[in-house]
């Protein structure tokens, strides 16, 4: 608990002042955790990373979470659309002269962590673009609703979710998702982030609560089907990066979906 605590204590040092300055070193720190992240699932795939798909579905995660405006002076049939596709028929060509070593399902898995990660990391700099409040409003939602979750399941879970995730329970969920509705949608209507209608932001923030929730349990999943305890180890007591931002990456390209960014 105590490495926890200070490992806590030290990334939301460094990260907080990030997400206040915005801009491109936002940028440039969600491509770097969006890297990360990728080389979290070729490690649990088993992919060595200094082989040639490592650096493409890196190389591909970066561009996916970079901003479109720094590929406006490529002509348009070279949009960041395109330079990804490119990527995945560079994996896909791998496989043919891997000799076996890299597989179909190598690149379905890596095409999939692509756009489950960078979609990800890429709404997350989208938030930021309209406010930093729709930003802490969207983070406010996975951290209330996590907290809330590991308190009321500690102290009345009895009934669990699902073998996927053993720790989790109905009345953990439930109460998270109470918390966290309440904390994101005060924050929403104090700070006037989204639709003026609060009974909207109301509703969209339930909505995004349980999103949250499930993007927790997709994680487990892979880590179930994987045999791996956490993602990975760059974070002490906390363990990767995917662990950390599982339900962001989730929840993001959601709010995006209902126009909030």
């Amino acid at each position: 608990m105590k490495q926890r605590v200070i490992t806590a204590v030290i990334a939301l040092a460094l990260f907080i002042p990030v997400i206040f300055l915005g801009g491109m070193t936002l940028d440039i720190v969600a491509m770097l955790l969006g890297a990360i992240a990728m080389s979290e699932l070729l490690i649990m795939r088993k992919k060595l990373l200094i082989s040639f798909e490592a650096i493409v579905s890196m190389l591909a995660v970066m561009i996916e979470i970079a901003p479109n405006k720094w590929f406006n002076g490529l002509p348009d049939q070279l949009n960041k659309a395109y330079v990804i596709y490119f990527l995945i028929i560079l994996m896909l060509l791998h496989t043919v002269w891997s000799r076996n070593r890299f597989s179909f399902d190598d690149a379905g898995v890596l095409t999939l962590g692509i756009f489950y990660i960078g979609m990800g990391f890429n709404y997350f700099t989208a938030a930021r673009g309209v406010s930093v409040e729709m930003l802490l409003y969207a983070m406010f939602i996975v951290w209330a609703t996590d907290s809330g979750a590991y308190m009321v399941g500690r102290k009345l879970g009895k009934h669990k979710v699902t073998p996927i995730s053993p720790n989790k329970t109905w009345e953990g969920c439930i109460g998270g998702s109470v918390i966290g509705v309440v904390i994101a949608t005060a924050f929403a209507i104090g700070f006037q982030v989204g639709y003026h209608n609060w009974l909207s932001m109301l509703v969209i923030t339930i909505i995004l609560s349980v999103v949250g929730q499930f993007g927790d349990l997709v994680e487990s999943a892979l880590k179930r089907y994987y045999g791996v305890k956490d993602s990975g180890k760059i974070l002490p007591g906390h363990g990767g990066i995917l662990d950390r931002f599982d339900s962001m990456l989730l929840v993001f390209p959601i709010a995006h979906l209902f126009g909030l960014f």
